[in-house]
């Protein structure tokens, strides 16, 4: 009777054991069924913010947000920061020296002041693979640390947008750039800047310029997208490759998080050859206008006047550019055609023109020689729009200064020379005593 027994209880202890195994087994597979595939649980979009009202806003901003649906922490990764406190920040700035860094912080805290400032807000959410959402979240805290947060910052080619576009293309592995490489709509930075800038026409103008033929090469998307807005562009039409060969948008939603309620700037930057040419023809006849009637104290003080302004402007904007070029770092200045136009020579021309108040005024041989190669320079400007070498876009700013150089000249030279007679000068003013 033991013996049955026995055997009884060894198959019982058999049994219990397997089952023991077998639960064992089971509760060992269920964490690992149920654990969260690295990146599961993060959500990854592109946020555009729309221009602002200030100057440094006029070309947008955009940001990457990372959501962890697990802990419910939504941060915004922004790579526009600058701060005008730093040491040396105006020098640097002047000598194309910046850095900007990366910095990040809650959606909640960062959201509410684009609202506030009136600018829209539109996020797109990116269907990337767990794997590579994880990969950009640890890429994006590894460049948000001190070590790593800074970088050399340019307008074009090193910006806030430019860095999230490399951002989210290397965690494709560089299907974003192979997407819009070599695809145009004929944009150059120079069309980019002036339109963006439209609403404020005097820095416009003076961004204009001050951008040398760098600034006139076509950009295809991917050098483009320098531009937020047209980074969200790039993103929407952008397609990824599943494991099984199919493509899907980059873009799997986009959601308006605040609507812009400032004026949003024009798509093509205006054509200012006609109205420049018209400004420079009457600017001209009107100087043609006073030196003619110099036997009047009224019209000569207004002639040079008017003629110290436009030569102390061309003179200080030549030498500006000039310096741009061959002191700063600020490549998009570099080889600037507009100094043909804004000569420093001009600055050399000033006690011409304030001799010029005088009703005996006799410009010398040095003058007229300045005045000539001022001329020529302007002159070779024109010339210089049939050569395949000098591609900068200036041609407005031809029709306006060529004028203006040419009715000068014109009234310098129509002044006798020192030494050649002149009847009864003081005769010739019908206000002097």
């Amino acid at each position: 009777m033991i013996r049955p027994a026995s055997r009884r209880g060894g198959l019982a202890l058999r049994l219990g054991a397997w089952a023991w195994l077998a639960l064992l087994a089971v509760l060992m597979r269920v964490p690992a069924a149920d654990a969260a595939e690295p990146g599961e649980t993060l959500q990854i979009s592109l946020l555009t913010y729309g221009p602002g009202e200030l100057y440094w806003e006029r070309f947008g901003h955009n940001a990457l947000l990372v959501r962890d649906r697990a802990t419910g922490e939504a941060l915004v990764y922004n790579y526009g920061m600058f701060d005008f406190a730093e040491d040396d920040f105006f020098w640097n700035f002047v000598r194309g020296r910046m850095t900007y860094h990366v910095g990040a912080w809650p959606l909640d805290e960062d959201l509410p002041a684009y609202v506030a400032a009136g600018r829209g807000a539109v996020e797109q959410q990116l269907d990337l693979a767990p794997a590579q959402r994880a990969a950009l979240r640890d890429f994006l805290e590894w460049n948000v640390q001190p070590a790593h947060a800074r970088y050399d910052y340019d307008y074009f080619t090193s910006n806030c947008s430019t860095r999230i576009r490399d951002a989210i293309d290397r965690a494709l592995g560089g299907a974003l750039r192979d997407q819009s490489r070599g695809r145009s709509r004929g944009y150059t930075y120079r069309m980019d800047a002036v339109r963006l800038l439209a609403p404020q026409p005097w820095l416009m103008h003076v961004v204009d310029l001050g951008l040398g033929p760098f600034a006139d090469q076509r950009l295809d998307f991917w050098q483009e997208s320098f531009v937020p807005m047209t980074l969200a562009s790039v993103v929407r039409d952008a397609r990824i490759v599943d494991d099984a060969g199919a493509t899907r948008p980059l873009v799997m939603a986009e959601d308006t998080l605040a609507e812009n309620r400032i004026a949003a700037p024009p798509e093509l930057p205006a054509d200012l050859r006609w109205p420049f040419l018209a400004g420079g023809i009457g600017i001209g006849l009107a100087l043609t206008a006073l030196a003619r009637a110099r036997r009047y104290r009224a019209a000569r003080i207004g002639f040079s006047l008017a003629a110290l302004l436009v030569a102390l402007a061309a003179g200080l904007g030549g030498l500006v550019l000039a310096l741009l070029w061959g002191f700063t770092e600020h490549r998009a200045a570099w080889r600037n055609e507009n100094l043909l136009l804004l000569d420093p020579l001009c600055l050399a021309l000033l006690p011409t023109w304030w001799a010029a108040m005088r009703p005996a005024w006799r410009p010398g041989r040095v003058a007229r020689m300045l005045m000539l190669l001022v001329l020529l320079a302007a002159g070779f400007a024109v010339f210089s729009k049939v050569l395949p070498w000098f591609v900068q876009q200036n041609g407005h700013w031809i029709a306006l200064l060529v004028p203006i150089h040419v009715a000068l000249a014109l009234a310098l030279w129509r002044q006798p020379a020192p030494g050649r007679a002149a009847a009864n000068i003081a005769g010739d003013d019908p206000e002097a005593a």
